[in-house]
């Protein structure tokens, strides 16, 4: 009887465990392992365990004198809307993580960002920029900018880099990002060159491969260029049945290209292309390239956006837990004080830009947008930087 007693005891004292021991701190990442995007959920991982490692051989994260050593908890949304809400959820209620880094995709960020509220548990997504992900929900934040900023800066770089007063796009109907961008770009490029404008407005559903329908209209739709904001995965399938229909014109890409092994799949189909993104690894400077040496010697290869919005997304996180004030080991207390201190962030030094929050808005930070040319070879490399007004 003294054993059933003593081990139901042991088994509530476990449960009750908070998010980090006497000298850890625990966070969770709810990310693409498996599913269509793996290059993603790898880069998320890779930049998340080299910024573990620096900080615990350090000796941890300094809070108010004392050392915290780092805990990470991956959990695999595999890169569907509904396991991301679930590996949300169960970060939080069984895992029971300080805060969560993820999603990165608008379709799986978008819904987890509604559990992570609900639940209110600090939440920032690195990659996300549908502004669906943090609108009305105070616990959850970005470390990208807005789809509707960077649509409008795709449209007036098309306008005046290739002087485009016709405009065609193609895109994925049934995922959050792209649909949004495209709308984004749309109304950006129709306010500038006046109304239908976009002469092509044609759209498909995830896991298509055959585009040639909606191409054959774009190639006779007159447009001067070519707007699509999909995924590394598919880019290639789209640029080159583009050109096989007789497109000859340019395409223009957003951030979603940068992930991924979008050269290696694409080639030299894909040179001289332009896209907006968060940052550019070639000629990168200062600590921006300390981190990208740092990187590319551990694994081999450049760090893409989702590496570095992900190493910024997760120092912003520690720099509110610096900022939070004595962790007392009271779950709801702490995540509180941690969404509290995210949310008077200013003036963030990342490696993708400089970052401050709008305590009276939603959490989206002020930062700038670069555009990017793949060059002849396959680098993507500095083309212009374009801030917010």
């Amino acid at each position: 009887m003294k054993k059933s007693l003593l081990g139901a005891l042991a088994l509530v004292l476990l449960t009750a465990l908070p998010a980090f021991a006497a000298d850890s701190i625990k966070l969770g990442f709810n990310i693409p392992m498996t599913g269509d995007i793996p290059d993603v959920g790898e880069s998320s991982k890779n930049s998340a365990e080299m910024l573990k490692k620096k900080i615990n051989d350090a000796g941890g994260l300094d809070i108010g004198g004392k050392k915290y050593t780092l805990e990470f908890v991956y959990e695999d949304n595999e890169s569907k809307a509904e396991s991301a809400l679930s590996a949300a959820r169960k970060l939080i209620t069984q895992d029971k993580v300080l805060g969560i880094i993820g999603p990165q995709s608008s379709k799986q960020a978008v819904p987890a960002g509604e559990a992570s509220n609900e639940l209110k548990a600090p939440m920032i997504s690195p990659w996300s920029t549908n502004p669906n992900t943090t609108k009305g929900r105070p616990f959850v934040f970005r470390g990208c900018f807005l789809d509707t900023f960077q649509g409008p800066v795709a449209a007036k770089f098309a306008t005046e880099e290739f002087g485009a007063k016709k405009a065609a796009v193609i895109y994925d109907i049934a995922s959050d990002y792209p649909k949004g961008l495209a709308e984004d770009f749309k109304a950006a490029f129709e306010k500038i060159n006046g109304p239908g404008s976009v002469v092509a407005f044609e759209t498909f559903t995830t896991k298509d491969v055959d585009f040639s329908a909606q191409l054959t209209n774009i190639a006779k739709s007159g447009a001067d260029v070519l707007f699509t904001p999909q995924y590394y995965n598919e880019v290639p399938l789209i640029v080159k049945q583009a050109k096989s229909m007789g497109f000859n014109k340019p395409v223009l890409g957003s951030d979603s290209w940068g992930s991924g092994d979008l050269m290696g799949l694409c080639g030299d189909d894909c040179k001289g292309l332009f896209f907006v993104t968060h940052y550019a690894a070639a000629g990168a400077k200062g600590k921006t390239k300390e981190f990208i040496d740092e990187y590319t010697k551990l694994y081999n290869k450049t760090p893409d956006d989702v590496a570095a919005l992900t190493w910024d997304s997760i120092n912003l996180m520690l720099d509110g837990v610096k900022r939070m004030g004595p962790i007392t080991g009271d779950m709801e207390k702490d995540r509180d004080a941690l969404r509290k201190a995210m949310t008077s962030t200013k003036d963030f030094d990342g490696i993708t830009g400089q970052m401050s929050f709008n305590p009276e808005g939603d959490h989206d930070p002020v930062k700038c947008a670069v555009v990017v040319k793949i060059d002849d070879a396959g680098k993507f490399g500095f083309y212009k930087s374009v801030c917010p007004n």
